[in-house]
């Protein structure tokens, strides 16, 4: 059950996938957050409020209010939660090409969210980054 933690091997079988639809990242107080009519992809518990990442469809029917829409890309290798540089090599990359990414990592994958509108570049640079490995 334990995760890959050699870089290239990492690098090498990544294999992103990119989710269909948009998704967007918004902040919602307690309250807010047990009215949602929906489960949130994601959780993030801070100071100021919760972070939710919700697709773009749930966000507009339950009127949060955000800011952008996010593709989620899903590095489909498991990868362990103590390997070094797998997420930086992939962040040194997309900063080359001015793509910001805030990178999610759990149990078993790595998950990529980018600007939607980049969405396709991001992915031939992991598919390339990722070849330049084989």
């Amino acid at each position: 059950m334990n995760g890959e933690t050699n870089l290239e091997t990492l690098l090498a079988t990544m294999q992103p996938v990119l989710a269909t639809r948009p998704y967007i990242f918004a902040a919602v107080s307690q309250t807010m957050y047990d009215r949602l009519p929906f489960t949130p992809l994601g959780t993030f518990r801070e100071t100021e409020g919760i972070t939710i990442i919700a697709t773009e469809e749930q966000a507009h029917e339950s009127g949060l209010a955000f800011d952008g829409r996010w593709a989620c890309i899903t590095l489909t290798v498991h990868s362990a939660l103590t390997a070094v540089g797998f997420l930086a090599a992939i962040a040194g990359q997309l900063a080359q090409a001015g793509i910001p990414v805030n990178a999610i990592s759990a149990f078993y994958h790595d998950h990529l969210f980018v600007p939607w509108e980049q969405r396709h570049k991001t992915v031939v640079i992991l598919e390339n980054l990722s070849q330049r490995q084989l």
